[in-house]
């Protein structure tokens, strides 16, 4: 069943306005189209969808990260940094060794035969790679295949929304549910999440996410970012740009790039590379 959105204007209280907001508060079914095409309308909020988290919450079931949730940074080929960056969480590499791991003057800065992590100044937590002292290896190559397995399954789950503003969100206030797009999408304003503490938002995006200079996906109601997924299939990934702000989990097929001055209270899941350029990056409570 197709949803309806009601933009209400001011007017006198009725019977069917009432009918209006309590639809509204309760979600519905599931499949409607609401891009076909066109523009985002600053401030168009789309009601919730559906209740996930066994009836506590809006939205689809959250995604399983399994050994993945236990890095803020997860890449394939790479981690780099220039400037002064601040990461809360445990950043690893794999089946990539520490070499790519730049940026961060490591201690030790080689693995030493004995070590299974390094430090960073930078970093509150500890840094993994493939080439560290077991189990290390083992863990690494666990948490890659989960964080495989986490991107299969965010890509597969049947949408709420497709199509929304013709991949544009910029201005949008978004209630939980399954959102798809066989386009990018891109953030070129602030984006609102608003949603409670158990409630679930999935983005499905097909080519490339791109949060422009200044934009921030905010969230309100109590959402938190642990229950927000951004799954990115894109040839070139994720780009957050200069001073925006992100929130969420974000998995990318390609890679993820935060630009000068970036923040995010986000876990950064990259098959490629992540690069980070004097960021803010806090891995969401659990």
């Amino acid at each position: 069943m197709k949803k309806s959105i009601s933009f209400i204007k001011p007017l006198a209280w009725s019977t069917t306005l009432l009918l209006s907001a309590v639809l509204a508060a309760c979600g519905g079914g599931g499949g409607g189209s609401l891009g076909g095409g066109g523009t985002s309308t600053p401030g168009t909020t789309i009601p919730g969808a559906g209740t996930g988290l066994g009836g506590l919450g809006k939205g689809p079931a959250p995604v399983v990260l399994g050994g993945a949730g236990n890095y803020v940074i997860l890449a394939k080929s790479g981690i780099s940094n220039t400037g002064i960056t601040a990461v809360t969480g445990n950043l690893g590499v794999s089946p990539i060794g520490y070499a790519a791991i730049t940026g961060f003057s490591l201690v030790p800065a080689v693995p030493n035969g004995t070590n299974t992590s390094s430090t960073s100044t930078l970093v509150t937590g500890l840094v993994y790679a493939s080439d560290y002292t077991a189990p290390t290896p083992a863990t690494l190559t666990t948490a890659i295949s989960n964080m495989l397995t986490a991107y299969t399954d965010a890509a597969g789950r049947a949408p709420d929304y497709t199509e929304l503003g013709a991949g544009d969100i910029s201005g949008m206030t978004l209630a939980p549910g399954t959102y798809k797009w066989s386009s990018g999408v891109l953030l070129s304003t602030n984006v609102r999440l608003n949603g409670g503490p158990n409630d679930v938002w999935i983005f499905e995006i097909a080519q490339d996410l791109t949060v422009a200079n200044s934009a921030s996906v905010t969230l309100t109601g109590g959402a938190l970012p642990k229950n927000i997924f951004w799954q990115v299939a894109g040839g070139t990934g994720v780009a957050i740009g200069t001073t925006a702000h992100m929130e969420g989990v974000i998995m990318a097929a390609k890679a993820i790039t935060l630009n000068t001055g970036a923040s995010a209270n986000s876990r950064l899941l990259a098959q490629a590379a992540v690069t980070l350029n004097a960021n803010t990056l806090t891995q969401p409570a659990p």
